[in-house]
């Protein structure tokens, strides 16, 4: 061999010999958690070395001694939370992870304080820092800008409605506040106003007593709501310890707040806010000089001068009020949305990409991720496992067992043991109050088909946690299939940027409207899934006392997000129209999650403008739309008009004379969606655009639905200055015999390369 190739052939055996030495280990930090300690009430410095003994024992048998482990632990955790820090291998880790006493094994990765998030999600910040082109920035965080609610109250300690740092009250404020003979002055430079109306109420309830004489809140849906559209910032924020503490922050959380107590304790199952006492609080409140109300209360939809609500908000837009609705929480059933007037904003719940998760161990080995806000287990060990069905009274049905009703449960085979509740028909909360009663040492939430993949962190009375429809099924699988079914619930534990999200919440109500099917209900959707606001600090019917924030889930959570970018546009486009502020923040929402699919529903299918409307709201985006489809209140007579309302009835609903048009369609009001319900063979609609920002030319672009033609005439806007108007008209035609009998959904955008205005189109065809 000559000495060259003999150089190559060394050259080759050294560079395969690298190849198959073995890779150096490269050791990370790791968080070992083992659950919460089981100290009595006296802890002593022996009792905690204990704990570091006992966490060294645990980690020197992967490791191979104690004293590797006591050279690897960073951190011993041994007061409350039990785990340990430790520098691990990648495969040490994993294997620690598999022991059935460890919770979870994860990076101790670098983190930011975080806030409760939602404005985070929508980008109004990014990991607490926000930018100079934010939306809050922009608007100077809403300064000065009045935001009411109509709700149960207001909790006036809540560190979200100090006045630390605010000016004088705004001159244009008429309103004032309620004394209250326990509380005292209820009012400051924040919380501006705080007035109750129960007079509607006591009509249907009888004699109130002392309680319904007070504008507090006593039940922490109001405080919830008014501090999510206008709460300070508050630093230090959580729900029971279990949160990423953080800076609580309403939408506007410069501006002013005012709350209008409407809603008392339940009556029966369907009179807790009425209609006398909110139209009281109406006006009152377009008196005071609020500029934005936010509603988080409604019932089944109803034609227009039959609603408290559309009453009330009518005659507040007039005023330039805008007003917000929640649109219900009877989904998944269709054609449920409430709140449905043109001229309110309704809005839609969705989730964030926070997650507080409480997983399930099966002894089979399975693992469901759930949700919960609840306590962990008494200990860390398997426990009995038992369905409703297996555990049911004597004289209980089957159905009704499942369920986890009131008296259904045999203490006797319960107690001690995880209990598995089906969801629906009663308040989730209950079904783990039912379990406790009967005796089960914990409950796993199983969703029903409806609900789907919609699972919600509640703070249950014993340890909890809520799985989705599959994995519900294969729990109930589980128990069928062995005589000694045993499970686990980890720890309750917050996850952040999980995705996908958002994806709409099952319990949000969805469309179509069945006052005006022309008119798209919802108009957009925002977080309405596990959102954490202040709460009332009174005592709950358990004695206990309440934190000072709490989570809750709804479309009333939702509305509040909405009302606070409202509060913000308010603040930045004094001279904006109701009706454009809403254009602006539908033109500008988003229809894909964090994966960039199309935003899905609660089972995971994807979502139509039933379910979000134009939308997921984008503050950053809503504060420069570039044009906007603008009404003003005349229009919407004109609306009246075309629903056949005759004149006199809308002269008196308008308080002038009015005369209605003559030549005109439902289908050209101008509203920011385009819905054609009953389309045979084709149809031309008519819409207005309104230049709100910089000169530009605006190009047509069409996604048709399933079977529909559209042609846009013309395909190009010129606009030279602010407040021009430009009309084009939509042609939409069935295409042949293959036309579905279903709605079917497309969408319309006009775009100058940096603006982007998005309209959806929603269609059926006269044979639907």
């Amino acid at each position: 061999m000559s000495f060259s190739k003999l150089s190559v052939f060394f050259f080759l055996f050294f560079l395969f010999s690298l190849f198959q030495a073995p890779a150096f280990a490269i050791k990370k930090s790791y968080i070992v958690y083992l659950g919460s300690h089981a100290h009595g009430p006296k802890v002593s410095a022996a009792d905690l070395d204990r704990v570091t003994d006992s966490h060294f024992d645990f980690l020197g048998s992967f490791l191979g001694s104690h004293e590797r482990a006591k050279d690897a632990i960073i951190y011993s955790y041994k007061n409350h939370i039990n785990g340990f820090a430790a520098h691990l291998e990648e495969e040490e880790a994993a294997e620690i992870a598999k022991h059935p006493k460890v919770v979870s094994v994860f990076l101790s990765q670098g983190r930011k304080l975080h806030t409760t998030h939602s404005w985070d999600f929508m980008l109004l910040e990014k990991e607490g820092v926000i930018h100079p082109s934010s939306l809050w920035n922009k608007a100077r965080f809403g300064e000065d800008t009045i935001i009411a609610t109509l709700d149960t109250g207001v909790w006036p300690k809540a560190n979200s409605f100090s006045d630390e740092g605010f000016g004088p009250i705004p001159s244009k404020w008429k309103g004032f506040c309620e004394s209250d003979s326990s509380e005292g002055v209820l009012c400051n430079r924040k919380l501006i106003g705080a007035k109750y109306f129960n007079k509607g109420y006591a009509s249907v309830a009888g004699p109130q007593n002392s309680s319904f004489e007070t504008a507090v809140d006593h039940d922490g849906h109001g405080t919830h709501t008014l501090s999510t559209a206008g709460g300070n910032f508050v630093p230090g924020a959580n729900v029971f310890g279990v949160g990423i503490n953080g800076t609580a922050k309403g939408g506007s959380p410069k501006a002013r707040v005012a709350s209008y107590k409407v809603c008392w304790p339940e009556i029966n199952a369907t009179i807790e806010c009425v209609d006398a006492d909110i139209l009281a609080a109406f006006d009152e409140a377009i008196h005071d000089g609020v500029d934005v109300l936010s509603v988080s209360l409604g019932g089944d939809p109803t034609e227009y001068f039959s609603d408290g609500i559309s009453i009330g908000a009518f005659h507040a837009i007039k005023k330039g009020i805008v007003v917000v609705g929640s649109a219900g929480n009877s989904g998944p059933t269709p054609a449920t949305v409430s709140n449905v007037s043109p001229w309110m904003i309704t809005v839609g719940a969705s989730t964030l990409d926070r997650q507080f998760q409480a997983f399930v161990e099966l002894r089979n080995g399975m693992r469901f991720m759930g949700e919960s806000l609840s306590k962990p287990l008494p200990e860390d060990r398997f426990y009995p496992l038992i369905s409703p069905a297996q555990a049911k009274a004597a004289n209980a049905s089957i159905n009704d067992a499942l369920l986890c009703k009131g008296g259904t449960l045999d203490p006797e085979k319960v107690k001690g043991k995880i209990l598995a509740c089906l969801r629906g028909v009663t308040a989730r909360l209950d079904k783990g109050k039912q379990a406790a009663l009967a005796g089960a040492v914990g409950m796993i939430l199983c969703n029903d088909k409806l609900d789907g993949n919609d699972i919600i962190a509640d703070p249950h009375v014993l340890p909890a946690s809520h799985i989705n429809y599959e994995d519900g099924l294969a729990v109930f699988a589980y128990i069928n299939s062995t005589d000694d079914p045993l499970a686990f619930i980890t720890a309750p534990a917050a996850e952040l940027y999980t995705k996908p999200a958002p994806f709409m919440a099952a319990f949000s109500s969805q469309g179509p409207n069945t006052v005006t099917p022309e008119i798209l209900k919802p108009d957009v959707t925002a977080p309405g899934v596990n959102i954490i606001a202040a709460f009332t600090e009174t005592k709950a019917p358990t004695e206990e006392p309440i934190a000072p924030f709490a989570m809750m889930s709804g479309t009333s959570m939702s509305c509040p997000h909405v009302s606070g970018v409202v509060g913000l546009l308010k603040t930045l486009h004094p001279d904006w129209s109701p009706s454009a502020i809403r254009s602006a923040i539908m033109t500008s929402a988003r229809t894909r999650d964090n994966t960039v699919n199309p935003i899905r529903n609660g089972s995971f299918v994807k979502a139509t403008p039933f379910n979000y409307g134009a939308g997921h709201m984008r503050p950053n985006r809503a504060m420069d739309p570039g044009l906007v489809y603008d009404l003003t209140a005349k229009d919407y007579l004109g609306f009246l008009c075309y629903l056949g309302y005759n004149q006199t009835t809308i002269e008196l609903f308008s308080g002038a004379p009015y005369e209605c048009p003559k030549a005109t369609s439902l289908l050209d009001f101008n509203y920011p969606s385009i819905t054609v319900p009953k389309l045979s063979g084709s149809v031309t609609v008519t819409r207005k655009l309104k230049n709100v920002g910089s000169p530009g030319t605006y190009s047509a672009l069409v996604r048709e639905p399933s079977g529909i033609s559209v042609h846009v005439h013309p395909e190009i806007l010129k606009f030279d200055q602010i407040g021009e108007e430009k009309s084009f008209s939509l042609t939409l035609e069935a295409k042949g015999h293959g036309v579905s009998k279903n709605y079917v959904f497309g969408g319309l955008t006009w775009s100058d390369g940096k603006h982007y205005v998005r309209s959806p189109i929603v269609v059926a065809t006269a044979a639907s």
